[in-house]
């Protein structure tokens, strides 16, 4: 029986019990009893109370209707008092069968990653991870938060993520990467030493608020931290400073600050000018990009009269006293800037003249 069933018992029974006791007090008004007695009558009766007869029952016709007022009203309370028992052992049994197969499902999961915290932040995290198919067990003590994520097909384990028992049941020994985002810095830290103490080499990235927990959260044992407010505020930094191509192409701050983070991916960004006797003056965005082996993309043309191209066309031409800004491979940015600086005597391509 499912809960709905357990819960139709427990209306059947009242609606039985209801309709006995009208039933009782009318009869008992009847033989010409107060209302009051007949009341207090049916109470004691069929809960059972005993405390005695209000008016001695003499006639064997009231005696057999207090007989079937008892077998009625007793039967119906037993049968509502089961229904009610059933459904509450039927939720603990769902529960802990659920339980057990989220048990199962997280055992037989290998280099997963483990979710602490299940709020604003780990929802992102999560929707991003599931899209990207990663396997990934949720750790929280919010139970509503975990219900949404379980309604989701998310693997959940309840509890403190700092606790030791708890990470074992997400599977940290198995885990290849734990993220700690739980709102407060002190949290993270303790997760970060509970879990790097249970598995020495799991990636751990924690989230933190400032550099002084940064610090922290590293000596703990913390890979990498990230810092929600100070990435933000780079953001909208780098937005206010380099809105568009245009001012990447004019600022040489912007333009110096661009090619720091493309350092990171071993990448660069040059301004290469076209004198007029460039070999590259005439040509088209595809002859240039065809010159290398496809590592070079020209981003961005500065026109001479102060026009700049964003993501110009293939056939679009350039001339003399254009920049060129071209993205490409660091080690392959000299070469670039050799081949712009040649004669348009001196090299040929494809029956071009450069």
């Amino acid at each position: 029986m499912n809960g709905s069933t357990s819960i139709n018992k427990m209306r059947l029974g009242m609606a039985v019990l209801a309709g006995t006791c009208l039933i009782a007090v009318t009869g008992y008004v009847i033989a010409g009893w107060s209302l009051l007695d007949a009341v207090y009558m049916v109470a004691i009766t069929i809960f059972g109370v005993g405390y005695g007869e209000v008016r001695p029952v003499v006639d064997p016709g009231l005696k057999l209707f207090t007989l079937a007022v008892v077998v009625a009203g007793c039967s119906s309370g037993i049968y509502v008092l089961g229904g009610f028992v059933q459904m509450i052992a039927e939720g603990e049994i769902q529960r802990a069968l659920g339980a057990r197969r989220m048990s199962r499902g997280i055992e037989q999961t290998q280099g997963h990653a483990i979710i602490c915290g299940y709020g604003r932040v780990g929802r992102s995290l999560v929707a991003e991870l599931r899209e990207a198919g990663v396997d990934l067990v949720v750790v929280d003590r919010d139970t509503e938060r975990l219900a949404e994520a379980e309604r989701d097909g998310i693997l959940v384990v309840s509890g403190d993520a700092s606790e030791e028992d708890i990470l074992r049941r997400a599977g940290i020994d198995r885990a290849s990467v734990l993220a700690s985002v739980l709102p407060g810095d002190a949290e993270n830290v303790f997760v970060t030493l509970t879990a790097r103490e249970l598995n020495e080499t799991i990636q751990i990235i924690a989230r933190g608020e400032s550099e002084a927990t940064e610090r922290k959260l590293i000596r703990s044992g913390a890979n990498r931290v990230v810092l929600p407010t100070m990435i933000g505020a780079s953001k909208i930094a780098q937005l206010i400073a380099c809105p568009t191509v245009e001012t990447l192409v004019s600022d040489a701050k912007a333009f110096s600050r661009m090619n720091q983070d493309l350092e990171a991916f071993g990448l660069g960004m040059m301004e290469i000018p076209i004198a007029a006797q460039s070999a590259l003056v005439g040509c088209t965005i595809k002859d240039i990009e065809l010159t290398g082996d496809g590592g070079n993309v020209v981003v961005a043309i500065n026109r001479s009269e102060g026009e700049v191209i964003r993501n110009p066309k293939m056939e679009d031409v350039v001339g003399a006293g254009d920049r060129l800004i071209v993205l490409s491979h660091k080690e392959d940015l000299p070469a670039v800037t050799r081949r712009a600086a040649q004669k348009s005597e001196q090299m040929s391509y494809r029956g071009t003249r450069y």
